[in-house]
């Protein structure tokens, strides 16, 4: 597929499409150990010696747990209409089970109506990988009671915001918490095990499911959904191992959680020597319709069986992550999963670029990722124009944040932080979607 990366315009997007920014609570808030919270595995993991980089914790991060209100500021500055933000369980219930914060649930009431005051419409992700550690210490994911925990915990939070918020994800990206953390090892809890691994992800899917049954129950209006993190996979060469092996890690990355949701089954065709232990009617559970489904999207998978692999063209250049820039793979992916499923509408939930950012002068040259922002934004046209219904994007980051094992070495946001004193600086590229958005609006009155 072949686009001009460069001459997408506003007004290629209808009038009712959401413009918005994301964040998540851990990479953000700081004040760890404040007005209650509990542990979270990711306290507990950055906290470990040797997993994250620099010896980086979430202890303070953006300090976004004081600076709240300066920071939707920002958000409103942008111009946007919309932004997305997790909501840490254990700052809202401690331990995962029992008693609720107040003065957890009381932070999330202020942001929430704060952004109904300024028209930012507020899009809440239950889970963004920040699990309390008192369910870990009994099992965590790996233990099928979490899923009823989660349950609970959805209920109550749909209670909560169900009718100011504007959306209720259950989960963000499910295989980053079944395989980068229980396989891999590279996130929390940080445990290396392909059967926990892949019974994580069945319980990850079976408690968004249970969570969706117990929000409905309750009456909660807002639209529920669930965020995949996506890519289409390229094998390296017409080599028969090579297409073999780019089935299976789209097997692996994509379908393993889709195909659960949409066809009430795994996948044939993936990498996994094993089924994970499921019960009757968890496909059912696990197939509840959605109001939405979170499309998140980076790069594309390459798949090379030589030795060495052989390296993606990497036609567009790499980021900071080293991961290929390919905007094309997204109008691929959406289109595929067209063909494949039965979908609910889609917003882009994440979209984003590091870049080895330097603040100069007051300002942030970072011309790579203005040029990937317009070069996705081209992407999602060239999908919506091929029929499928996306109705939003939000980019990531809002701000530069805690990377994950990363620490703060890696710098995604739109703004940029100076960690030492909080300053707050737009980037370039913050000003070009600032003045994208603010021209789509003009052109759609």
């Amino acid at each position: 597929m072949t686009m001009n990366q460069g001459t997408i315009k506003p007004a290629a997007f209808p009038p009712d499409f959401v413009w918005g920014v994301a964040t998540s609570a851990y990479q953000i808030e700081g004040a760890a150990k404040e007005d209650g919270r509990g542990l979270s595995i990711w306290d507990t993991f950055s906290h470990t010696p040797g997993k994250v980089l620099n010896g980086d914790t979430g202890d303070v991060a953006c300090d976004h747990y004081h600076r709240w209100a300066e920071d939707l500021d920002i958000v409103a500055g942008l111009g946007v209409d919309a932004y997305r933000f997790s909501i840490a369980w254990p700052r809202v219930q401690p331990a995962g089970q029992g008693d609720w914060n107040e003065k957890g649930l009381d932070f999330y009431d202020r942001l929430v109506d704060r952004m109904l005051e300024m028209g930012l419409a507020p899009h809440a992700t239950l889970y963004h990988w920040d699990l309390p550690q008192a369910l870990q210490d009994v099992g965590g994911w790996a233990n099928r009671d979490t899923c009823q925990r989660f349950a609970d915990y959805a209920e109550y939070m749909g209670r909560r915001l169900g009718d100011r918020v504007a959306s209720i994800a259950t989960h963000n990206e499910p295989w980053c918490t079944a395989i980068k953390g229980n396989l891999l090892g590279e996130f929390a809890p940080g445990l290396r095990d392909e059967g926990v691994a892949l019974q994580v992800a069945h319980h990850l899917l079976l408690s968004h499911g249970m969570a969706l049954q117990a929000m409905r129950a309750a009456g909660v209006r807002a639209p529920l959904g669930i965020v995949l993190n996506q890519s289409p996979a390229h094998p390296a060469s017409n080599a028969p191992e090579d297409v073999a092996a780019a089935a299976r890690a789209y097997g692996d990355f994509v379908r393993w959680y889709a195909d659960p949701i949409f066809l009430g089954r795994y996948p044939a065709i993936t990498n996994y020597t094993r089924l994970p232990e499921a019960h009757e009617n968890d496909f059912k559970n696990i197939g509840q319709p959605l109001d939405f489904l979170g499309i998140n999207y980076y790069t594309r998978i390459w798949t090379s069986t030589a030795q060495p692999p052989v390296p993606a063209p990497g036609p567009h250049g790499y980021s900071d992550m080293d991961w290929e820039t390919y905007p094309e793979g997204l109008t691929e992916l959406l289109l595929g999963i067209q063909r494949d499923y039965d979908l609910p509408p889609i917003y882009i939930t994440e979209n984003g670029m590091a870049c080895a950012d330097v603040l100069a002068n007051g300002r942030v040259a970072d011309a790579d990722r203005t040029e990937y922002l317009r070069s996705h934004l081209a992407a999602v046209d060239a999908a919506r124009r091929g029929g499928v219904d996306v109705r939003g994007y939000f980019y990531w980051s809002l701000f530069d944040n805690f990377e994950w094992e990363l620490g703060y070495d890696k710098r995604f946001g739109l703004v940029h932080v100076d960690y030492a004193t909080q300053q707050r600086t737009l980037k370039d590229s913050a000003h070009w979607y600032r003045d994208f958005v603010l021209q789509h609006k003009e052109t759609s009155k």
